[in-house]
């Protein structure tokens, strides 16, 4: 609307002063006509460089993420962008069994990470332009500058078991976890821990059934895993 409001500006002002004979009248209608384009000319540059009329309008979306890995090793990775390192592209499944990697977007996004208790999950606020009122809209819809994307945030809640790493950390985990030497030695540590939990168990309770001294080696075995990991991300991390 304001685009034509500005064309008719425009060429009344050159019909007022060829064919109007009059010069009083021709002058006063052509200054008139070029005032009224020039208002509309002021207001376009407003609004496109302004945002005049508009607002910043944010939505909010949730959606339940996956970490990747097995149960023993949940993650979610993180890519730097740029040697600065001051944004992170982070990468995920959107479904438990899924082969397929997701990951947030690369521009105008900022992404931040807290742990917590529940389920991982990430919420996005969306920020983008719309107009205050259907006036507004009607005068400058065609400047195409409605829902004209601003920035993007994501957070991602996730939970206090699932580890967020680096991709470069994630693969010197994988090289590390996959040496023949270092499952070797795991197999070592694991097997005296193993019996020193079992012992000190048999300790306390000389009479123990067989069933018991199983639960008690699933148990060690569970907790000896636990801070294998631990260690290793540890190394990792350093």
């Amino acid at each position: 609307m304001i685009v034509l409001t500005l064309v008719i500006g425009v060429v009344l002002s050159f019909v007022f002063f060829i064919y109007i004979s009059s010069k009083p009248a021709s002058y006063t209608l052509t200054a008139l006509s070029l005032l009224l384009a020039i208002v509309s000319l002021v207001f376009i540059i407003k609004n496109d460089h302004d945002h005049y009329g508009m607002k910043q309008v944010t939505k909010t979306t949730t959606e339940q993420i996956y970490p990747i890995g097995n149960k023993q090793m949940q993650m979610i990775l993180y890519q730097p962008i740029g040697t600065a390192n001051k944004h992170q592209v982070y990468v995920y499944q959107k479904s438990q069994d899924s082969k397929k990697k997701s990951h947030t977007q690369t521009t105008d996004t900022t992404n931040k990470v807290v742990k917590v208790s529940g389920t991982t999950h990430m919420v996005t606020n969306t920020t983008r332009w719309e107009f205050t009122s259907d006036a507004t809209k009607l005068w400058f819809g065609i400047s195409g500058e409605n829902h004209k994307f601003i920035k993007r945030q994501n957070i991602l809640y996730v939970n206090k078991s699932v580890q967020v790493l680096s991709v470069q950390q994630a693969k010197a985990l994988k090289k590390m976890m996959a040496s023949k030497s270092y499952q070797a030695k795991l197999k070592t540590q694991a097997k005296a821990f193993i019996t020193k939990q079992v012992m000190t168990a048999m300790k306390k309770n000389p009479t123990m059934s067989a069933a018991d001294r199983a639960k008690v080696m699933k148990q060690a075995q569970a907790d000896f895993q636990a801070q294998a990991v631990k260690n290793a991300l540890t190394q990792i991390k350093k």
